[in-house]
């Protein structure tokens, strides 16, 4: 007779947890299900702790050699029997309730074909440290663009298999991979309640942001159907106060490269064949004349004249894109995308510009900014002293109450949308995470000071291949 749940347990080189993983998954009060543990060409002692389980009633033993997780989650989906399928890392460990609770809500849901919980932080030492605790997705979820963890996750196999199992040609973000497509198909839910245990410690994939976030760029590409882009334009606007820090005016500042700060944002926008026009304004003479001696080197640049009146620093930057979405209204289709770009930030590139874009489609949301999650305690003075806002000093760690710096001048909005709101940030605000690189802007002397350093170890690395 076939199991309900089919776990399976990936492993390399973490033979000083597997064995608390394994037993947390064989003390389970619920007891229909099947283990697989699969080592992914372990040279620890991992084998020899595996080994120990051979002549269990429940467990399947796998050795490859090293593929890579999501090479794994396919051997894992086609050895499978179970009606449901669920990966644990071999370096977390499970509540006693997990399987219960998980299955029970698949079983009398068919509408959902994949279901996951909260979860605790556990040092090396197995302790626990935090607890995370998500939105609950039937109440208040519409944005889905805050994917389930990839492991402790229990998913209808069927759907799994529908959908062709996991792409292996990405060695890391697996759970974001297949959120992506599964929700394009397939209702989703969690239980707010922590199921499972997971490990942080120095060898975890997520310590690595870059890697993280070149995937999750690679993904979001392999996504983006190129229908999606057929009837849709996008306009980029750079609008400009003029700025000095200083004796220098910062939009004409000379970059190591040879090119000022401005002439490298025209580029890495017009370099994008998902924008299509990009609009420089400004209300300064002299930012005005250098923008259309430039304008014969990028085709897609377009300069529009700033009323002094908008650019008051008290002005929002709406009146300006308004005035710039009137005046081009005879090339923008109204199911375009407006991108606002700032030259505060001289890191951008076009991927990430490009990766907005696709994020904002995928999720389907209304308006996108740039950010990155911010783990720092804030304080608000009552008049009797500083408290902590938003309950971050709490060992428990709730969606609801997570921070995100704006940061990387990038927002992004539909065509529809802002003429709605008539403003860029409304309806559904989706995010994209900037890289250190990308969220450092300019704003002082001193920020000037590290940009010169940066911006010529850049040069640097690349003209010697680093």
């Amino acid at each position: 007779m076939k199991p309900l749940v089919t776990v399976y347990i990936t492993n390399y080189n973490y033979g000083h947890y597997i064995r608390q993983a394994i037993l947390s998954v064989l003390n389970q009060t619920f007891q229909d299900f099947e283990l697989l543990i699969i080592d992914d060409g372990s040279t620890d002692h991992s084998r020899q702790i595996i080994e120990e389980y051979r002549d269990h009633p429940k467990i399947q033993i796998i050795y490859q050699m090293n593929n890579g997780l999501n090479y794994s989650n396919n051997i894992a989906i086609r050895a499978a029997n179970g009606r449901y399928i669920m990966r644990l890392d071999a370096d977390d460990f499970l509540d006693p309730m997990a399987l219960d609770k998980m299955s029970k809500i698949l079983e009398k849901h068919d509408e959902f074909g994949l279901v996951f919980p909260d979860y605790y932080y556990v040092n090396s030492e197995g302790i626990i440290i935090g607890e995370e605790r998500r939105h609950n997705f039937n109440k208040d979820v519409s944005l889905f663009d805050l994917p389930a963890h990839g492991a402790c996750t229990m998913i209808r196999l069927s759907h799994l298999n529908e959908l062709g199992g996991y792409n292996d040609s990405f060695t890391c973000q697996d759970g974001y991979e297949l959120w992506i497509r599964f929700i394009k198909k397939y209702g989703v839910t969690n239980i707010n309640e922590p199921l499972f245990y997971y490990r942080q410690h120095d060898n975890n994939l997520t310590n690595n942001e870059k890697k993280i976030l070149e995937t999750r760029r690679k993904i979001n590409s392999s996504l983006i159907d190129t229908s999606d882009y057929l009837d849709i334009t996008t306009i980029a606007i750079i609008p400009i106060r003029k700025k000095t820090i200083g004796d220098i005016i910062w939009p004409l500042y000379v970059k190591a490269n040879g090119k000022t700060i401005l002439e490298e944002m025209v580029e890495i926008a017009s370099n994008s064949n998902k924008i299509h026009y990009i609009v420089v304004s400004t209300e300064d003479k002299e930012i005005q004349e250098y923008v259309l001696n430039i304008s014969d080197k990028f085709k897609k640049l377009h300069f529009i004249s700033r009323p002094p009146e908008y650019a008051r620093i008290n002005v929002s930057l709406n009146q300006t894109i308004q005035d710039i979405i009137i005046q081009c209204n005879n090339f923008i289709k109204s199911n375009g995308i407006i991108m606002q770009l700032s030259i505060d930030y001289p890191f951008m590139s076009t991927h990430y510009l490009e990766d907005a874009i696709n994020t904002m489609l995928i999720f389907q949301a209304d308006s996108l900014l740039s950010v990155r999650p911010d783990s720092s305690i804030y304080y608000q003075h009552t008049g009797s002293g500083l408290i902590p806002i938003l309950n971050q000093e709490k060992f428990t760690r709730y969606e609801r109450d997570a921070l995100y710096k704006g940061v990387g001048g990038l927002v992004l909005s539909t065509m529809e949308n802002f003429h709605k709101n008539n403003r860029m940030v409304s309806g559904k605000v989706g995010h994209v995470i900037a890289d250190q690189l990308t969220a450092f802007g300019v704003f002082s002397e001193f920020d000037l000071a590290i940009f010169e350093l940066v911006d010529k170890h850049l040069i640097n690395a690349n003209e010697f291949g680093g």
